[in-house]
């Protein structure tokens, strides 16, 4: 995929506003629910898996695709990503999918219990 400022600016305008979504979700779910467990991280993890579902099941393209997955959805919730890489190797190769997802979760949790250690040291 090739790189240009357009492309840049698209997925950046679309950013703010997914980060600003994301911000907003999560303070309400807070006002709502406390701090007790994490239901604005699991709103917007469940909200953008079901917006990637719907908009990469229509096939996007070009600077929509980049504007509303890229930006909008990777700043409100990389999850929706992972989401989407996960169904899209499960149709081609199931076994690579249960394997990116091993992966993930396994190397995700392991380099943040790593550098958390490291820097409350």
């Amino acid at each position: 995929m090739p790189v240009s400022l357009t492309s840049v600016l698209w997925v950046a305008a679309g950013g703010a506003l997914g980060s600003v979504a994301r911000y907003l979700v999560s303070a309400w779910a807070v006002l709502q629910f406390g701090l007790a467990f994490p239901w604005g991280t699991l709103a917007v993890n469940v909200i953008g898996s079901a917006a990637i579902g719907v908009l990469g099941g229509i096939g996007l393209s070009g600077d929509l695709r980049l504007f509303l997955i890229t930006g909008v959805l990777g700043g409100f919730t990389t999850f929706s990503a992972f989401s989407l890489e996960t169904g899209v190797l499960w149709q081609r190769s199931p076994w690579l999918s249960v394997t990116y997802v091993a992966a993930s979760l396994t190397l995700g949790l392991a380099a943040f219990a790593l550098c958390y250690w490291l820097a409350r040291r």
